[in-house]
């Protein structure tokens, strides 16, 4: 359409949402707003139109069609505004505000909120949700946030309504929580009442924010396992028969290992169990017998029983029925190989020869025991 053509025909305004994340869209867009006496503007059941004249808005319009009065006058008005180069200074746009509510806008705290806990001391805390919001009076609306922007979606102003909103949570919650451990059964309250704490903020923009829920209130991942610990304590109720079953439970993973060494632990735990139980009991159950006698763990140098043929500690064996020949390590009974080095156990190490006499020494010997000759 060439300049003459657009002076004479009268416009015919609507607009639909495609992407359903619009809130204000203008007409016409690119600013030059020559809106003329007469347009046709029609406005849809959830829309609202705000019509700008000479800079001010000077009348809003509801559902239904209706019939713009400004001073652009067709072909006439083009006429007279030869003196501003053809643009006529009667300015005029039409602001579409769409009233719809506009849900599953999600909320959040970027990084944990510190949250004094009475009975879990101090932790932070994240929280999640989601709000719906609905525009419910344009002209404040636009002039409070929208200005003179051709098109405005939630995201310009989705940021700004989450810090809102995660302000008022933490005050909220340092208020009226005692303990995260009471929140199960509480989220709708807590929902309520922070809605009602936003209503106030949302309002000074002709915003209503519609609902407000709390989906999730989350502590650190170790304060999570305390609760966990906490719950498991609460529900065993016999804490004796409780631990000699962790006892029995760790001694049959042990014996499922292959392997010498994994025998060793095995029945070396079996040792434990009875000093486990008097002392970690606090002697209720098995007593504690008196131990008159003891020695040293050649591996872990522990004291321990003298009669103990593995160590409660490192489960090495301390009955000798061999030694391997390249380590030294006490060898099961019918071992075929050393659990420590892997060489096997019928192997013997190959006795020095003396270069001078050419006599035998035990295997890494530094001097001859006959002759006393250094061996290299």
């Amino acid at each position: 359409m060439n300049t003459f053509d657009s002076a004479i025909f009268l416009e015919n305004i609507e607009w639909f949402d495609e992407t359903g994340q619009e809130l204000v869209h203008r007409f016409p867009e690119d600013g030059s707003g020559e809106i003329k006496w007469g347009a046709q503007l029609t406005v849809r059941e959830s829309q609202a139109g705000v019509l700008f004249y000479e800079g001010k808005a000077c009348d809003a319009f509801g559902p239904g069609r209706h019939t713009l009065k400004t001073g652009n006058l067709p072909l006439l008005t083009k006429i007279l505004s030869v003196p501003w180069r053809g643009n006529s200074p009667l300015r005029a746009e039409v602001y579409m505000v769409n009233m719809k509510h506009f849900t599953n806008l999600k909320w959040g705290t970027m990084s944990p909120v510190a949250f004094r806990d009475s009975e879990l001391g101090l932790i932070r805390l994240r929280a999640h949700g989601v709000f719906n919001i609905q525009i419910v009076q344009p002209v404040l609306f636009i002039n409070s946030l929208v200005g003179t922007m051709a098109r405005f979606t939630t995201d310009a102003i989705d940021t700004y309504l989450k810090e809102v909103i995660v302000s008022r949570f933490n005050d909220y919650l340092g208020e009226v929580l005692d303990t995260i451990l009471n929140l199960p059964g509480h989220f709708d309250e807590l929902s309520l009442q922070l809605q009602k704490r936003l209503i106030g903020d949302f309002s000074h923009f002709g915003l209503h924010l519609s609902q407000l829920y709390i989906t999730s209130i989350t502590p650190p991942e170790e304060v999570q396992k305390a609760i966990d610990d906490k719950g498991r304590l609460n529900v065993i109720h016999d804490i004796d028969k409780f631990v000699k079953m962790k006892a029995a439970m760790a001694m049959e993973k042990a014996a499922e290992n292959q392997g010498e060494a994994g025998a060793g632990i095995g029945l070396g735990l079996g040792m434990m169990m009875p000093a486990l139980f008097a002392q970690g009991l606090g002697g209720a159950g098995v007593r504690a017998q008196p131990v008159n006698k003891t020695t040293t763990c050649s591996d872990c140098q522990n004291v321990i029983p003298a009669d103990a043929r593995f160590c409660p500690l490192c489960g090495h064996q301390q009955v000798v029925l061999s030694q391997c020949a390249h380590c030294g390590e006490n060898l099961a009974l019918n071992a075929k190989f050393c659990s420590r080095c892997g060489h096997p156990a019928t192997e013997k190490p190959q006795a020095t020869r003396c270069p001078a006499c050419k006599a035998e020494n035990l295997p890494g010997a530094m001097f001859c025991n006959l002759c006393g000759q250094r061996i290299d």
